[in-house]
């Protein structure tokens, strides 16, 4: 009777648990994955203090700087160090780019045909830093099973919207289900390759917002290539001046 007793219970306990697993699954949405990716370090308005380290097989160097965002139509970056680099600015609005470089005293347009095209010379692209694309905007998503996932982890695959000058054929995003944090993302050009992964390291809290504040991209094509992005400080959700985001700041020299 007791064996019967016990037996009568596991089996309850495993037909209600059953649910319970599918109702926590059903929670993860795709559409919000990739909108918590879009705002993660920016959302209504942002200001952060970075430093990016850029390793080559050949030489290496830091940059330090500040950045300001205000939703994710306005992007300005002024970079403060080494001597060489400094005053270097790069604004974004909308789908409308500019740098400005101190030494030539020139304002710059950047071509849509350059968004791709590497930012001071590291791994990262201009579009990698002023977001001209978002996921929830241009490009289709979907959650997706990969081989060897890990426990806790959902995993998405983003597709370019047809027509828009995107280079990737596709990108995966790998977050935690708790919090969509994300963990890794990998990028793939038109043939499936895999082209680039993307680390997310080191979650800190900046206020109220909690975010892995290291950010490593490793090329899969160019052996010994790094870039590193730290986040030293950051601010959201604050009072931004909007003279920040134009091309007379731009041209301001430090």
């Amino acid at each position: 009777m007791r064996i019967s007793t016990m037996l009568s219970t596991l089996m309850v306990l495993l037909l209600f648990s059953v649910p319970t697993i599918q109702a926590e699954t059903a929670k993860v949405d795709a559409k919000e994955i990739v909108k918590k990716m879009d705002e993660l370090y920016r959302s209504s308005s942002s200001q952060a203090t970075m430093e990016m380290e850029i390793i080559t097989p050949h030489w290496e160097r830091t940059l330090k700087m500040d950045a300001w965002s205000l939703g994710m139509d306005q992007t300005f970056i002024r970079i403060l160090s080494p001597k060489k680099e400094k005053g270097i600015a790069t604004l974004r609005i909308e789908n409308e780019m500019w740098n400005f470089l101190p030494k030539t005293n020139k304002v710059m347009k950047v071509p849509p045909s350059m968004m791709m095209g590497s930012w001071m010379g590291s791994d990262f692209t201009n579009d990698d830093l002023v977001k001209e694309f978002t996921f929830i905007d241009d490009y289709t998503f979907e959650l997706i099973d990969v081989e060897n996932p890990r426990e806790g982890v959902a995993y998405v695959k983003c597709v370019p919207k047809p027509g828009l000058p995107i280079v990737w054929g596709h990108i995966v995003i790998a977050v935690k289900e708790r919090g969509y944090l994300p963990v890794w993302q990998k990028y793939y050009d038109e043939k499936g390759q895999l082209m680039r992964e993307m680390f997310f390291k080191e979650v800190k809290t900046f206020g109220k917002r909690t975010i892995p504040a290291v950010m490593e991209l490793i090329p899969t094509h160019k052996e010994g290539n790094k870039t590193i992005v730290r986040y030293l400080d950051a601010k959201f959700d604050i009072k931004i001046d909007k003279g920040i985001f134009s091309l007379r700041n731009l041209r301001t020299r430090i």
